[in-house]
This record gives C-alpha cells, sequence and structure tokens, in this order.
C-alpha cells in the first residue's frame, strides 16, 4: 500500500512514526455550530436551563476532550497541550463554538481542536435537549492550522 500514511506495508493500520520531526509551536483552531429553536437559545442566554450554566459545562466537556483525544481516535498521537481555550457565540437560532488548542510539539493539534468543538457542541445538546430535541449540529470544520512541516493552512472565506 503507497502514500496512505497510516497503514504498513501489508496493508495493516499503524501509528506514523513522528520521533524525526521537529518539535515546533502548533495551532489549530476548529468550529462548529448548533441550532435550536429560539426558547432554547434564550434559555441559555437567560441562565434557565435546570442543568445548570451550559455555556460553563460545555467549556470545560471541551477542554477535557481535547486532552483525551488519543483515547478516542485510533491512530491520534497523545500530545502534550500548551493550551485549549473554547468560545462561544450565542445568538437567537443556536451557538456557534470556536476551540484553539497549542503545542510545541512533532505532530500537529487539529484533531485536538475538532475533538473539542465537536464535544462542546454535543454538551450543550444534553444540557439543553429538554427544550428542544430537535437541535441539530453541524458544520464541524477546522479553520486554520499553524506550525509543522506543511505549514500554515486556513480555511478560506
Amino acid at each position: 500500500m503507497t502514500g496512505l500514511t497510516h497503514l504498513d506495508d501489508a496493508g495493516a493500520a499503524r501509528m506514523v512514526d513522528v520521533g524525526a520531526k521537529a518539535v515546533t509551536a502548533r495551532e489549530a483552531v476548529a468550529s462548529g455550530r448548533i441550532d435550536m429553536r429560539v426558547e432554547a437559545a434564550k434559555a441559555i442566554a437567560d441562565g434557565l436551563v435546570k442543568k445548570g450554566d451550559v455555556l460553563a459545562v460545555a467549556r470545560v466537556a471541551g477542554i477535557m476532550a481535547a486532552k483525551k483525544t488519543a483515547d478516542l481516535i485510533p491512530l491520534c498521537h497523545p500530545i502534550a497541550l500548551s493550551a485549549v481555550t473554547v468560545d462561544f457565540d450565542l445568538d437567537a437560532s443556536g451557538v456557534t463554538v470556536t476551540a484553539t488548542a497549542r503545542t510545541a510539539g512533532q505532530t500537529g493539534v487539529e484533531m485536538e481542536a475538532l475533538t473539542a468543538a465537536s464535544v462542546a457542541l454535543l454538551t450543550i445538546y444534553d444540557m439543553a435537549k429538554a427544550l428542544d430535541k430537535a437541535m441539530v449540529i453541524g458544520a464541524v470544520q477546522l479553520e486554520a492550522k499553524t506550525g509543522g512541516k506543511s505549514g500554515d493552512w486556513h480555511r478560506a472565506p
């Protein structure tokens, strides 16, 4: 099998050896969105969700998830994160989540940022599902990454 980095010569799954790669500062930003009824968004904004502060819990869940990415994604390297932030933009019809992960290491943090955004969105759903079971999670995507051999990348506007 040629060209597939996560398969060995026999076609078996393998973790890529990054031991010879240079340690560089790396950052990745990911985002996602959960759409919901106006009443659910208002309850979150007003702090009226019975389970508690939805965005505070979702922020902690996203940070925790980033730290556990290698436990969730089979061929991801466990990496030492230097920072993870999870930010929210709440509007009348839902919440946009932006997660940023940073490290100085031999492999990137794209999966950590994507995992943080995804789990923060799932946590919002869990916290607010009594208000709106029809919420829709979507548009989870990498926005930008910096550092490493492949250099910087930014989603085109």
